[in-house]
């Protein structure tokens, strides 16, 4: 069932960290990873080779039988995924089956993705992870520029920046390169005194879920005090005067009683922000995964447009990508209303395009379906998807309200799971298939200033393995598709992706793998082939039909689930160093595990001895949804009010036992970054 990867040469092969958006470049010789650049590599980068050869991983294909999952050849596995879907669609109809795939996917694999689902498929229940991650700064962008692209200029652009205001995110640790650009000026609005806090300048800790209200009390501050930008409102913005009938009534003073933030500090970030030479202002998943964050999102945004910063050079407006692909992986049709080139999948023109270059007619393609958790809660019920195909994650630690899901998966007809290792989410699955990893295979990513990158195949995959585009194509034919509509090799894939993309938003016709391979520096969009890229978005336009960015009017609402006298504290969930996402590569990698082996919950020594806890005891958090077993941390720094627990363990210790799946009704992201709990002594 497993086997060594082996080298496809002795040579030195640049490709890219497997992990997350910043797609550092790196060395690989064999098994061994180093940096390719001045950037250098965090430990989860340069342990990355580990996962190579470790004895973790799948080679064979597995079928359940009799309640046991067996090695099975690949011929057999294909022809039962083929025929239960088949079977399913039959008797209950084409939304019977369901896709979920992954941010960690290549474009190629997330368009060709997208396209099964909705040709072979014919399925509109198709959507991925990243609606667990980007979505509410994508919607957020998308109202407020008429495009969605996390950094819509260079990261370098930011070494130059004489002020950076960086809410909700924690790069010191989840992306340590990034740290790099953040040399001056730096303001950090997290309610945990992380280690990126620890470089600021000014730290700011609201309380969890009150991050809108902190931006209006900062917009009143500019206004009030002088400090609008007015010749860029007038000149490239609409909307003003609705977002300040509401910012109006937020003055510092009033936001400092729901936030803890002072007014004296609110003030001094307006005046910062205003009179740096160069200023940002960036934003992450610590004040975007609310049912309230895609407003959050545009409050910042508002804030940003103020002060006159998106589309000017040296200054900006820009969101942190987390996963690996996290862009490219939202923009070519894994998402349940989109089609490739960010086209929506309600838009007739869209459809036609899509549909000609796909072979198929436009009115044969199904409609918008369920978002990432609607569709994990439907699961197995009366209208809902009977059959899952998952690729490129592990839903059963990622996503809110763990329990719940778990008892969804059950109650599946068929389950399928394309993985590299027996993830958890594998381990329930009726079939799951083994599938090659970031350097056994070519292809795009698009980082996380909208740059493609070219993945280089520097190693030959473990016999008996497959790539997701292999398996796609051999359950097309399967499915009565003809030859050729689902290639397998990448550049194929690449080709029919960029003439999908074409006219687009996210316009990747101008981008070819040979540009690529020669070391073109290409961001999107690209339109043509001797397109030099559009590094820097937004300088002479916005992407709305009058050339303007949109001021967007939104109000602070606070926490879907508040606390009270049973649930009197506030969970809130994020990455360590060490691990990436729900675990399922770095928790096999001894290197990692060493340093962070279990869950832990952070809590300050106060909280902690009234709950009778002491540093290192066992702790039981809880919520209305369930418990985690959880190894205490005190830690001074951290509001009392609030726990912090990683999201990156499975069984007990799971986050996403304790979250809360209320939805933000735009982006439909759900509630990760706070819910009430309570904390009690556990054996």
């Amino acid at each position: 069932m497993t086997a060594t990867a082996a080298p496809l040469t002795g040579a030195r092969t640049v490709t890219h960290c497997p992990y997350c958006a910043l797609q550092c470049a790196m060395a690989v010789r064999g098994t061994e990873t180093s940096p390719a650049d001045a950037g250098g590599l965090c430990q989860k980068g340069w342990t990355a080779g580990a996962l190579l050869r470790s004895p973790a991983r799948l080679t064979t294909p597995l079928i359940r039988i009799d309640g046991e999952l067996r090695p099975a050849s690949w011929d057999d596995a294909l022809d039962l995924v083929a025929t239960r879907l088949t079977e399913l669609k039959r008797d209950h109809g084409a939304d019977a089956n369901a896709v979920f795939g992954g941010g960690g996917l290549t474009n190629e694999k997330a368009y060709l993705l997208g396209k099964f689902a909705r040709v072979a498929l014919g399925t509109s229940q198709v959507d991925y992870n990243g609606r667990f991650c980007m979505s509410s700064a994508a919607a957020a962008g998308m109202r407020a520029f008429g495009l969605d692209r996390g950094l819509p200029f260079p990261l370098a652009d930011l070494s130059e920046a004489d002020a950076i205001l960086l809410v909700g995110a924690n790069p010191a640790e989840t992306m340590p390169p990034f740290a790099r650009y953040l040399k001056r000026g730096l303001i950090v609005v997290d309610p945990r005194r992380t280690p990126t806090a620890e470089l600021a300048e000014l730290h700011l800790q609201p309380a969890p879920g009150t991050d809108l209200a902190l931006a209006l009390g900062i917009l009143h501050a500019v206004v009030a005090d002088g400090l609008l930008n007015q010749s860029y409102v007038d000149e490239r913005t609409a909307g003003f005067a609705a977002v300040w009938r509401i910012a109006a009534a937020w003055w510092p003073e009033r936001v400092e009683r729901i936030t803890g933030v002072s007014a004296a500090d609110q003030r001094a970030v307006a005046a910062r922000l205003a009179n740096a030479r160069n200023a940002y202002i960036l934003t992450a998943r610590g004040t975007e995964q609310h049912a309230s964050g895609a407003d959050m999102v545009s409050a910042w945004i508002n804030l940003a447009l103020a002060l006159g910063l998106p589309g000017r050079a040296g200054s900006g407006f820009g969101c942190l990508t987390g996963q690996g692909n996290g862009q490219g992986g939202r923009e070519h049709g894994q998402k349940a209303d989109q089609l490739p080139g960010y086209r929506r999948i309600d838009d007739p023109a869209a459809r036609a395009h899509v549909a000609g270059v796909w072979g198929v007619p436009a009115d044969s393609l199904p409609g918008p379906g369920r978002s990432a958790y609607e569709l994990l809660d439907a699961l197995g019920t009366e209208d809902g998807p009977r059959g899952l195909m998952v690729f490129g994650s592990n839903v059963l630690v990622s996503a809110p309200r763990s329990a719940h899901i778990a008892d969804r998966l059950g109650a599946l007809d068929f389950l399928v799971v394309a993985d590299l290792v027996l993830s958890e989410t594998a381990a329930l699955a009726d079939v799951v298939l083994p599938i090659t990893q970031w350097a056994e295979e070519e292809g795009t990513m698009t980082n996380i200033e909208g740059r493609v990158l070219f993945r280089r195949r520097a190693i030959d995959p473990p016999e008996g393995v497959r790539t997701d585009l292999d398996v796609l194509s051999g359950l097309a034919s399967r499915l009565g598709q003809p030859d050729g509509r689902f290639p397998a090799d990448a550049d194929t894939v690449f080709e029919e992706l960029r003439a999908a993309s074409k006219g687009g938003l996210a316009d990747y016709s101008g981008i070819t793998y040979d540009r690529l391979r020669a070391g073109e520096r290409l961001h999107w969009p690209v339109p043509e082939t001797d397109h030099p890229g559009s590094p820097r978005v937004f300088l002479d336009r916005f992407a709305h039909a009058d050339g303007r960015a949109r001021f967007h009017p939104v109000d602070h609402r606070g926490p879907a689930e508040p606390t009270d006298a049973e649930y009197p504290l506030q969970a809130t969930t994020g990455r360590v160093l060490q691990h990436y996402q729900s675990g399922a590569q770095t928790r096999l990698i001894d290197e990692l595990t060493d340093a962070v082996p279990e869950a832990f919950v952070e809590v300050h020594p106060d909280t902690a001895a009234r709950a009778g806890l002491a540093d290192g005891d066992w702790a039981s958090v809880e919520s209305r949804r369930g418990a985690v077993r959880a190894r205490v941390r005190c830690v001074p720094s951290i509001r009392p009010d609030l726990v912090f627990v990683p999201f990156h363990f499975p069984g007990a210790q799971r986050a996403n036992l304790l979250t809360n799946p209320a939805l933000d009704p735009t982006s439909r992201m759900p509630e990760f970054k706070v819910c009430a709990v309570r904390l009690a002594g556990a054996e």
